[in-house]
């Protein structure tokens, strides 16, 4: 169904390919994944199917790609659009009508199917992503998580033969990618799609495929094999795989279940052992430890003791909190208390009130009742330019803190506008992911990219309250673990961090507190090892894999271990 064909990939002002020796099939009625560290070409990959690389990118095809006999070199992508459907990684950029309904059919209206035809399909696709409750909600006012699930469906209303997915579930919660993963398994199997997909989270997906394509860095020539097989020699693999490497099974497991079978042994080598926290205490008093509480519609406090309260002030404070939006209500009773050091993961489904909890904390968001202190300002009455000393975001679209035209100048306004030494922001981006060079135009990097280089400018400021929202949407796990370094080295230092994630590996890695929500309120709140080993949905896989006993990652075991 798709074919590559020695195909190499050099974009305009690039000396090197940016992918080289690209040669491989994707059968018909097989799901493809596509693997590899961050910036080593799989969206370059991706969008050579659908003919946005190069008729929209501009660049250099060299060799052939064949999408049902059909070569993207001569066929731009509105002559392949009633065979492939495409996804990008960012879902804004996807939309071109107002609803969710409307979206679902524009689609199927360019192609003129019937109406009735369109209506019956509409309302499957509503059914399949659990989009029912929103088919008329302008997309603009939905969560991330719940614009990426429209941007999946939109594309399969039209149900194309081949369909490429670029993080398809990125900025979706457990359950919503395990509901969108098998739509995918269902349309592969029942339907015969062909689908070629690049995901980064591959304890995710890395079951569902029946092959993977690594590319193993830039320009290197890409691996092909099943998934055992590429995982084996890869170097980004998910937990489960990093465990059987370090316990020595073979076959390595690809699924928590594989593993738990497996499990026994390692269960009794750890027995009698204590895990090590994963995210060390932080340096100054941290508000008095919660028991988690798991009873719905009640409302949480979070007040630190005396001791703390006169030893260390709370960086952030948040009392009966209540945003409504439209008829929506997207925050009501929200009390949370943030102490330096500590580092908080907002946790939930989509659309629970994560962003909007970060956006009220940074004074994008205006409370509807209750109060928000930051530094002791009230962050939407803070002028910005003082507000930048006390809090900083990092939005889910780290295109909208990036204005400059390469890497160098937005690095260079970063340090002035935080009236930082000249180099701290290079510096950083050098730590977080290094290879982006200087003349970089930022939106020609990876989403990835973008994110890191975002989220350095941020951190110029070194703000004491740092909140980032998905900050591991488009990032490896090599990039991943920078940035766990990074955010601990700045947490020891006082900082108080606050991040809305789906990861739950980066959770249990990196939080000392989980907050769960849902429906905008508050349903627990306590130490991250309490709160997510009681979560079926919301538990890494070593948590999974080694229950009951209390193991949140692969680096707390290997640590016992040796």
């Amino acid at each position: 169904m798709i074919r590559f064909e020695d195909v190499s990939v050099t974009y305009d002002g690039v000396a090197e390919p940016t992918v080289r020796g690209v040669d491989f099939e994707v059968p018909e009625g097989e799901l493809v994944l596509l693997v590899g560290p961050s910036g080593v070409g799989k969206s370059t990959v991706l969008g050579a199917v659908s003919g946005l690389v190069p008729h929209f990118t501009g660049g250099t095809l060299r060799g052939r790609v064949t999408v049902a006999g059909r070569d993207t070199r001569t066929h731009k992508p509105r002559e392949l659009a009633d065979v492939v459907g495409t996804v990008g990684q960012d879902p804004l950029s996807h939309f071109v009508t107002d609803t969710v309904e409307d979206e679902l059919a524009y689609g199927m209206e360019s192609l003129g199917l019937p109406p009735d035809v369109m209506r019956r399909r509409v309302e499957e696709t509503l059914d399949l992503l659990g989009l029912a409750d929103l088919r008329a909600r302008p997309i603009a006012t939905l969560s991330g998580g719940q614009q990426q699930r429209v941007a999946i469906g939109s594309v399969l209303t039209p149900h194309p033969k081949v369909l490429v997915l670029d993080e398809p579930t990125s900025a979706l919660d457990p359950a919503a990618a395990e509901e969108v993963l098998a739509v995918l398994q269902r349309l592969v199997h029942d339907l015969g799609t062909t689908v070629l997909m690049a995901e980064h989270r591959l304890e995710r997906v890395v079951q569902y495929a029946d092959q993977v394509v690594l590319l193993p860095s830039p320009g290197a020539a890409p691996v092909l094999g099943t998934p055992a097989e590429v995982m084996a020699v890869s170097p980004v693999c998910p937990p489960v795989v990093d465990l059987g490497r370090l316990a020595g099974w073979s076959p390595l497991p690809l699924t928590v279940r594989d593993a738990r079978r497996r499990a026994a042994d390692l269960r009794d080598r750890l027995t009698g052992r204590e895990p090590t926290p994963t995210a060390p205490a932080p340096t100054t008093t941290p508000p008095a430890p919660h028991a988690v509480a798991t009873t719905p519609r009640r409302r949480l406090r979070r007040r630190p003791t005396p001791e703390a309260t006169a030893t260390t002030p709370p960086v952030a404070e948040v009392h009966s909190l209540a945003v409504r939006r439209g008829r929506v209500d997207a925050l009501r009773h929200v009390d949370l208390t943030i102490a330096p050091g500590e580092t908080v993961a907002l946790m939930g489904r989509n659309g629970a009130g994560k962003s909007t909890l970060l956006g009220a904390l940074v004074g994008l968001v205006e409370p509807s009742a209750g109060r928000v202190r930051v530094g002791g300002a009230v962050p939407h009455r803070t002028p910005p330019r003082d507000l930048v000393r006390r809090v900083g975001l990092v939005p889910q679209e780290p295109r909208d803190l990036l204005y400059a035209d390469t890497v160098a100048a937005e690095c260079l306004a970063a340090d002035r506008d935080a009236q930082a030494a000249p180099g701290t922001c290079r510096a950083l981006v050098l730590e977080l992911l290094p290879g982006i060079t200087d003349g970089a135009h930022p939106r020609d990097l990876s989403e990835g990219q973008r994110l890191t280089l975002a989220l350095a400018v941020v951190l110029t400021a070194r703000p004491p309250l740092l909140l980032l929202d998905e900050p591991t949407r488009g990032l490896d796990y090599a990039a991943k673990t920078r940035l766990v370094t990074v955010l601990r080295a700045l947490a020891a230092e006082g900082h108080a961090i606050v991040l809305a994630t789906h990861d739950v590996e980066l959770a249990a890695e990196l939080a000392h507190r989980v907050v769960l929500l849902a429906d905008g309120e508050v349903i627990a709140d306590g130490p991250t090892a309490d709160v997510v080993v009681s979560s079926p949905s919301f538990a890494p896989q070593v948590t999974k894999i080694l229950a009951p006993q209390q193991w949140l990652t692969v680096a707390q075991v290997r640590e016992a271990l040796a």
